[in-house]
């Protein structure tokens, strides 16, 4: 039998790519005419890897939003690598967005990549569920290639990111 290839199925993020893109929102908020004295703030708490936006209005808040993901795609950060909630209210008569960065694989996330690993019916194929990541095995190098552009052409609602081909 021949020796088994494999890749793995992650969803990282280059942290340091984030605060960049950060800094330079935070510059932009502060030098932009329609921004300028609109106090509007954005935070970012790296530990947390959290980011909280205040502004006077939605409106506002929205182009802070666009800005900062303008700045992600500059630096090759995907979009989907942030969930933002719903606009809440904070003092000031201020509204208040708050953004999780996604990393790692949840398990249900993780069962339904698997299932729709198993339904393309290939057969040398095996996936392995590994904490936050999955090992997908073949010993044809062409299924594993099949299984990549499958899982591309899927919207998980976060970005995943192939890595370790062996």
């Amino acid at each position: 039998m021949a020796k088994d290839e494999s890749f793995d199925v992650v969803s990282e993020v280059e942290l340091q790519e984030v605060d960049n893109a950060y800094q330079q929102t935070r510059k932009e908020i502060a030098q932009r005419y329609d921004l300028k004295g609109s106090k509007a703030s954005l935070e970012f708490d790296k530990g947390a890897k959290r980011f909280t936006l205040l502004a006077p209005s939605e409106f506002v808040a929205k182009q802070v939003i666009d800005v900062l993901n303008t700045r992600f795609i500059q630096r090759k950060v995907d979009l989907k690598a942030v969930r933002w909630t719903g606009p809440e209210d904070a003092s000031g008569l201020m509204v208040r967005f708050r953004g999780e960065l996604v990393e790692g694989i949840s398990k249900e996330l993780a069962t339904k990549i698997n299932k729709n690993i198993r339904d393309l019916k290939l057969k040398r194929v095996k996936v392995q569920i590994e904490g936050e990541k999955l090992r997908v095995f073949s010993s044809s190098r062409d299924e594993l290639q099949e299984v990549i552009s499958y899982l591309k052409e899927q919207d998980y609602g976060q970005p995943l990111q192939y890595i370790n081909y062996r």
